[in-house]
């Protein structure tokens, strides 16, 4: 079980790429491709990251969509874990003849 929090994908973003840039919210949204609105909703962590959106940001950084997508499932599996399911049974098993 992963103890902490990981940390969302928007945030890195902003904290590893757009501020060392010195970009502003808008200026890295048009290079994204994406509207203000959008890129500051990912930043902000209002919003998940989507597949659209790795792919643009792997291009304009170079980096791999799935190093993207990966933060963004860690982050959504701690959620759920934080909300497991208590009323889930487990599959009868069938016997071996």
């Amino acid at each position: 079980m992963i103890s902490r929090r990981p940390t969302h994908p928007g945030e890195v973003l902003l904290e590893d790429v757009i501020k060392p840039l010195n970009l502003t919210i808008t200026e890295a949204a048009r290079d994204l491709g994406v509207s203000r609105k959008t890129l500051s909703e990912l930043v902000n962590k209002k919003s998940a990251l989507s597949s659209e959106m790795a792919l643009r940001i792997a291009k304009a950084t170079k980096t791999s969509p799935a190093s993207w997508l990966n933060m963004q499932t860690k982050l959504d599996l701690w959620n759920a874990l934080q909300h497991e399911p208590k009323n889930v049974s487990e599959f009868p098993h069938k016997k071996a003849v």
